[in-house]
């Protein structure tokens, strides 16, 4: 399945993220993880691709794997980092040959200890670059990333969306954005993106707190804002780890909500189309763990209000 034929016919989707672990154990975790996701029936799940393809081959075995024993659509992680054009070809045709149909293609972080990109010799330097070049390989959906916030390397915004733009038109079917915590900031991005005439689906990162040190890092990495709100919240909740976890689902739960939910006159803000919410979905980035997730699902089914019918 095509997910950009999924997003054309149902909206919202709702999509898990994983990373590749580094040992049996982890695997066995993610294993578990996936499987106690699986009955939430999510529309696809990613998989991502370590720094300079340091976990290129756990990448496509679990991306296989996943669609092979579970039933579900699966989209892998791509970057340029540490590839020439040969060896991502080689990826690419790898991943068709697997039944692997959907690929975000990335420019992808540095590698650890690099504080800059560095294009490899007979490689991309830009995610545009690889997004062309995917298309060219084969027949696949293919998604690009976007950051609300404004990606930490990018001049200005105006010059991150003019990035952004050279994507979908290189051929990106949809967009799954960084993680972010503030919406009115994902509202004025969408805004902003469809009037440079951007009109692919956007899926929003929900990132649910569940280890404050962690989202911290995170959002240094990212270029994420945490509102006065959640931090408040955050520092209420101290030092007790299960407090922290349900301020975490309980403000992810909200956000959720507020991106999908409509209005009572069927259209979130001017000059969107009654029919639209402001998220063609939500994306969350499971960091390999399933508890937070599958409590806001719940928590959303319980509150309904239009988000999933």
């Amino acid at each position: 399945m095509f997910i950009r034929d999924r997003l054309q016919h149902k909206q919202p989707v709702f999509s898990f993220e994983f990373f590749p672990p580094r040992t049996e154990k982890g695997e066995r975790n993610l294993l578990r993880s996936i499987e106690r996701l699986a009955p939430l029936s999510p529309d696809f799940v990613s998989v991502t691709y370590g720094a300079g393809g340091s976990t290129r081959a756990r990448t496509l075995e679990i991306v296989a794997r996943i669609k092979r024993e579970f039933g579900i659509e699966a989209m892998a992680h791509l970057t340029c980092v540490g590839a020439t054009r040969d060896e991502l070809a080689g990826v690419i045709d790898e991943l068709g040959e697997s039944g692997v149909q959907n690929i975000l293609a990335l420019r992808g972080d540095p590698p650890k200890g690099e504080d800059t990109f560095e294009a490899t010799e007979g490689g991309f330097r830009y995610a545009d670059e690889l997004v062309a070049f995917v298309r060219e390989r084969g027949e696949f959906s293919i998604g690009a990333a976007c950051y609300p916030e404004v990606h930490p390397e990018a001049a200005t915004a105006e010059a991150d969306l003019a990035h952004l733009k050279r994507k979908v038109d290189a051929g990106a079917d949809f967009l799954v954005s960084q993680l972010f915590f503030d919406n009115s900031a994902f509202e004025q991005f969408v805004a902003a993106s469809r009037d440079l005439g951007i009109n692919v689906p956007i899926l929003a990162g929900i990132m649910p707190v569940t280890n404050v040190s962690q989202v911290e890092r995170f959002t240094k990495m990212c270029g994420a804002t945490i509102p006065e709100e959640l931090a408040a919240r955050l520092a209420e909740a101290g030092e007790d780890p299960q407090e922290v976890f349900w301020q975490g689902v309980s403000y992810a739960a909200n956000q959720c909500g507020s991106l999908l939910r409509r209005s009572s006159d069927g259209a979130l803000s001017a000059g969107r189309p009654p029919s639209a919410a402001l998220a063609a979905g939500i994306h969350f980035y499971t960091l390999n763990k399933s508890p937070a997730t599958r409590a806001i699902f719940e928590i959303l089914q319980l509150g309904r209000a239009g988000v999933f019918g």
